[in-house]
This record gives structure tokens, C-alpha cells and sequence, in this order.
């Protein structure tokens, strides 16, 4: 049935197949990078507030545990990037009904893995552990904290994907503003928590996961207020297995990559952990910096797949590619511009976490050494976000399990057995991940037709659906 148009203002959703390629693309990304950052306040928050006034086995603990945390979230952040493509591609070809039905889907979906995921999670602990060789002083508090979080997962994973329904459709800027009142919360939680109750690390797992759970609560709120199309309603809740299959069918080798990528970065870190627990404090302080580094380019990555996805719903192939090339300027220059204050600024930076003169050490030099490999990872994260955004994530997914897993292992077996097995040419291993991966994908995206990859393409839309903004 048709309805009347709702007016965008109260929308929020943005339609990109019109108007100004540069324009989407920063609109879209700033408020993306801004949530991003307030979400990576979360355990940055708990590392310093742990590494300042807990101790530096506290410090190791938290700091660490990211491959863990990061091979479940990395499953489901690639099944919820298949129900993005899936809505960005419908929405752009005005099948409002479809966008509906998508959402309640992946909703469902949702709910089903967040119980799966706290049960696995919980389970797996004490073997992960094993597997990263953690250092006898410091099992207990990784233990600690990552029972708690896994316990309270099912707010991140259902923040993670009403935000990414959000933004399939155009809208980043309620998933940020969500995201400001979250990580606020989360620090107050943090100090009060360790300052006042001297929780130590279960204080700030406790933290964290109360502030998702907030998160999510809010963005359920949104879903069932809003008047667009992804509108969330009970008596719509159900399981559509047909849109179910084009999710997985996006999802699936994008979660598969993720996870299995986080999996091997277990090993990576088992060979950090050889080094003892100044270099992995050391380590802990390099990565909370880079993943600060890292957020422009991914949120640009991000831009660019609802930008394809919303421009192959109405088979605008050249628009798409011109978009995937605009993306990749932006996230050069951008990430060009925050190199050089890194360099210059590393053992302050590295201090901010952690003060022990030998953490500083191994922070600065990480941070020195790597940091200008980084223009490298514009290229891999933009096209394959690209690829993704035109349902095809396959290929990415291939590219990206034999430059992040393979190949790196491979590198990390040879240089620590036959080479020299010191800290920087193990470290070394993820420059050289990301040019085998830029090399590939970048090779493979100019060689094919995003157009053969559209999930709607015998799905024209209906004259009643093209005139609403709800079916």
C-alpha cells in the first residue's frame, strides 16, 4: 500500500545515488569516525585507567585479549556487513518492503548469535589464553575481565548491528551521537568503579559492558521510533530465509575472514608475549594508537560500501567506481596527515598509557617503525569495502585470509626460526600483510565488473514502493 512521503528531516536516511560524490562520502564518514572514536574510548579508557592505577600486569591483561575479543565481534561484524549490503542495495532500489523485511531479519539474527556468542565466548577463554602463551602473571586478570565481557556481549552485537542498519540507508549521525553518551558513561564507570570500589579489571569489564548495554538500548529506541523504512516493530519480527541467503551469502566469507584473521593475530601475539611484559605493555600502548591512526581510513571504507551499494541498486556502475576512487584520495591524505604528528610525538603518546621507561621504549619504536606503512591500508580497507558494498565478498575475503593469515604466519615462522627472532622484524609482519593485500586487491578490483555482483537485479521496483518511504 502506498503512503505519504515522510519527510527527510525526520528520517535521517540519505540517499547517495544523487548530488555530490566528495560531499556523501565526508558526511557519511565524519560522524562515522567520530562514533568510531568514542567507541575505541571504550578499552583505551580501560587500559589507562588500569595501566595508571591498577598495575602493568593489569595493564597486559586488558591490553591483549583483543585477538579474543576481536574473533567473535570480527564473525559478527562480518554478518552484519551482509545485511548492510543487503538494505543499502534494496534501499537504493526503492524496495522499501525489502529494507523491512531485512531488518527484522537481521534483528532475529542478532539475538540468536548474541546468545551463541556469550556461551562460545565464556567457554573459550581459558584455551585462547593458552594459545597467546600469556605470561603466568598476568592469566588470572585476562581471565577475569574477558569472562565478563563475554557475558555481557549481546549489548555490543546489537548496538554493532542497529548501527549498521542505520547506516545502510545513509544515516551515521544517530549511531555517533549514541556512541558519545556510551563511551561517556563507560569512563565515569572506569574511574568509579577502580578509584572507588577498587574493582581492579573486572571493574573495567564491568564498565564496558554496561555502557554497551546502554548503546543499545538506544539504538533499539531509534529502530522502533523512526518513521523510515527500517522502522523495527513486533508484529514484523520475523525470519525471512530468503533474505537470510543473500545475508550469509555476503556475510558469511566476510565473517569468515574476520575471525579467522583475529584467530591468527592470537599467534601473532603469542610471538609478542615471548618478549615479556614490558614489550607487551609496549605493544598494548603501539596498538591502542594505531587503531586511533586506522579510523579514518576505515570509516572512509565504510562510506565507500553504502555508496557502491546504494549505486549498484539502480545499476550506476561508473558512479560507483567513482566513488571507490574518491574514497581512496580522501583516506590518503587523511591518513598522510596524521602520520607526521605520530612520529614526531611517539614517546609522549606511548606515555599517556603506560610511564615505565622500558613500555616507552618498545611503544616508541613500534610506533616509529610501522606508522608509515599505513598509507598501505587505505588501498586494501577502501576497494574491498567497495567490493563488499556490490555484494561481492568473496574474493576480498580469499585476499584477505592469505595476506592476513598465510602469508603473515608463514613470515612469522621463518623470521623467528631461521632469521633472527627479535621484536621489530616480527612486528614487521603486518606492514608486509597489508602491501601483499593492497597488491591483490587493488589488482583484482580494476579487473572486474561490480555490475555482475548486484543482489536486486531482477528485483525492479514497485511503482507504489518508489513513492513511500515505507511499503
Amino acid at each position: 500500500m502506498a503512503s505519504i512521503r515522510i519527510p527527510r528531516a525526520k528520517r535521517g536516511d540519505v540517499n547517495m545515488t544523487e548530488g555530490s560524490i566528495t560531499r556523501h562520502i565526508i558526511r557519511f564518514a565524519l560522524p562515522l569516525l567520530l562514533g568510531n572514536l568514542f567507541q575505541q574510548l571504550y578499552n583505551t579508557v580501560d587500559t589507562w585507567v588500569v595501566g595508571n592505577y591498577v598495575s602493568n600486569e593489569a595493564f597486559s591483561a586488558v591490553g591483549t585479549v583483543g585477538p579474543i575479543i576481536n574473533m567473535l565481534i570480527g564473525f559478527f561484524t562480518g554478518l552484519a556487513s551482509g545485511a548492510g549490503v543487503v538494505i543499502s542495495q534494496y534501499y537504493g532500489a526503492k524496495r522499501y518492503d525489502k529494507v523491512r523485511s531485512t531488518v527484522h531479519t537481521a534483528i532475529l539474527m542478532t539475538l540468536f548469535l548474541g546468545v551463541v556468542f556469550t556461551v562460545v565466548g565464556i567457554a573459550m577463554i581459558p584455551m585462547m589464553l593458552r594459545l597467546m602463551k600469556t605470561p603466568a602473571e598476568v592469566f588470572p586478570e585476562s581471565s577475569a575481565y574477558l569472562t565478563i565481557y563475554f557475558a555481557g556481549i549481546m549489548g555490543l552485537l546489537v548496538y554493532n548491528m542497529g548501527a549498521g542498519i542505520l547506516r545502510a540507508v545513509g544515516d551515521s549521525r544517530r549511531p555517533f551521537y549514541f556512541l558519545i553518551v556510551s563511551a561517556l558513561l563507560n569512563t565515569v564507570l572506569d574511574l568509579v568503579f577502580v578509584l572507588l570500589f577498587h574493582m581492579g579489571v573486572e571493574g573495567v569489564a564491568l564498565a564496558t559492558i554496561i555502557a554497551q548495554g546502554v548503546s543499545a538500548i538506544m539504538v533499539l529506541v531509534c529502530l522502533a521510533k523512526t518513521d523510515s523504512c527500517i522502522k523495527v516493530s513486533l508484529k514484523h519480527l520475523k525470519m525471512d530465509f530468503a533474505i537470510l541467503g543473500k545475508i550469509v551469502k555476503v556475510g558469511i566469507p566476510a565473517a569468515i575472514q574476520m575471525a579467522v584473521t583475529a584467530f591468527s593475530n592470537i599467534f601473532v601475539q603469542s610471538y609478542i608475549n615471548y618478549f615479556g611484559a614490558d614489550c607487551m605493555a609496549g605493544w598494548t600502548a603501539y596498538a591502542k594508537i594505531d587503531q586511533f591512526i586506522l579510523l579514518p581510513v576505515q570509516s572512509i571504507a565504510l562510506a565507500s560500501t553504502t555508496f557502491v551499494g546504494q549505486n549498484l541498486g539502480i545499476n550506476d556502475t561508473k558512479r560507483a567506481k567513482k566513488g571507490v576512487t574518491t574514497a581512496v584520495g580522501i583516506g590518503v591524505i587523511t591518513t598522510l596527515l596524521l602520520m607526521a604528528p605520530v612520529l614526531l610525538f611517539a614517546p609522549q603518546l606511548v606515555t599517556f598509557f603506560n610511564s615505565k621507561a622500558e613500555v616507552v621504549e618498545y611503544g616508541t619504536m613500534l610506533l616509529r617503525r610501522i606508522s608509515p606503512f599505513y598509507i598501505l591500508v587505505c588501498f586494501n580497507q577502501i576497494y574491498a569495502g567497495a567490493l563488499r558494498g556490490a555484494g561481492n565478498s568473496k574474493v576480498p575475503t580469499f585476499i584477505m585470509l592469505f595476506s592476513f593469515v598465510l602469508f603473515r604466519q608463514c613470515y612469522l615462522f621463518v623470521m623467528a626460526n631461521f632469521i633472527v627472532n627479535e621484536i621489530m622484524p616480527i612486528a614487521m609482519a603486518y606492514p608486509a600483510g597489508w602491501f601483499m593485500c593492497s597488491l591483490l586487491t587493488v589488482t583484482y578490483f580494476y579487473r572486474t565488473d561490480l555490475s555482475g555482483t548486484r543482489l536486486v537485479e531482477d528485483e525492479p521496483p514497485k511503482e507504489a514502493e518508489a513513492a513511500s518511504g515505507e511499503a
